[in-house]
């Protein structure tokens, strides 16, 4: 039985090249100027000193952009990263500088669920406000009247299982109800672990190795949407 489906974004709804080659990219180039515009408010600040103390003490916001710049490079997973990314790229979605790519058969299959009356919920490192932005200014439109919330870092690691066990509490449904949608294996027995029910989405633009067999963990493989069978 499913009584509500969790999504990952990148790699899973939204191809990893789309992120990597657009996003990350309009971030590094935009972040120095936003700190300069932005950096005396609150929220920015909040994040911005919480690199600086993580860091030793940085005094001065042009070591701290440095060091964020490196941790696009790197593709950290870190929150405060991710929400300064979120602030940006919501400038770039409102001047149309670009639009979120979904996969073709991603946005029928999410509609087709919500249709039908299960809940849908996404999971993903970036940030909430940064996932909204995403799913709001998509290449299918807006998509974010079809999620019922949205989880980022803030509830936990996502190869963690406490993370997990922690949206299904959250979310009101038995973790064995829950339907988990990821292109990253570790997250995937993560979730399973917390007693989550597990598809790994192996799309082949984004891991032109397919991963079959022992790769899978176990994990029931599909590589689209469409191909997901849930339960009558």
């Amino acid at each position: 039985m499913i009584s509500a489906i969790l999504t990952d974004i990148e790699g899973t709804t939204s191809s990893i090249s789309f992120v990597k080659d657009v996003l990350f990219p309009y971030a590094r180039r935009a972040l120095p100027g936003f700190v300069r515009e932005h950096g005396h408010e609150a929220e920015v600040r909040r994040w911005l000193d919480q690199v600086a103390v993580e860091n030793g003490g940085m005094c001065q916001d042009e070591m701290i952009v440095e060091t964020l710049q490196g941790w696009i490079d790197e593709d950290r997973k870190h929150t405060a990263l991710k929400a300064l990314q979120g602030r940006i790229w919501e400038a770039g979605y409102r001047d149309a500088d670009f639009t979120a790519h979904i996969y073709p058969d991603a946005a029928p299959a999410l509609r087709g669920w919500h249709g039908s009356g299960l809940p849908l919920y996404v999971y993903s490192s970036g940030s909430v406000p940064a996932q909204k932005l995403f799913f709001g200014h998509s290449d299918a439109g807006d998509l974010t009247a079809l999620f019922s919330d949205w989880f980022d870092t803030e509830v936990g690691g996502k190869r963690e299982a406490a993370s997990y066990r922690r949206i299904a509490e959250a979310i009101g449904v038995p973790a064995g109800e829950i339907l988990f949608l990821s292109d990253v294996v570790e997250e995937l027995d993560a979730a399973r672990e917390a007693g989550l029910q597990t598809v790994l989405i192996d799309r082949l633009q984004d891991y032109p190795q397919p991963r079959r067999g022992e790769a899978t963990h176990g994990h029931t493989r599909v590589e689209s949407f469409s191909e997901i069978q849930l339960p009558a």
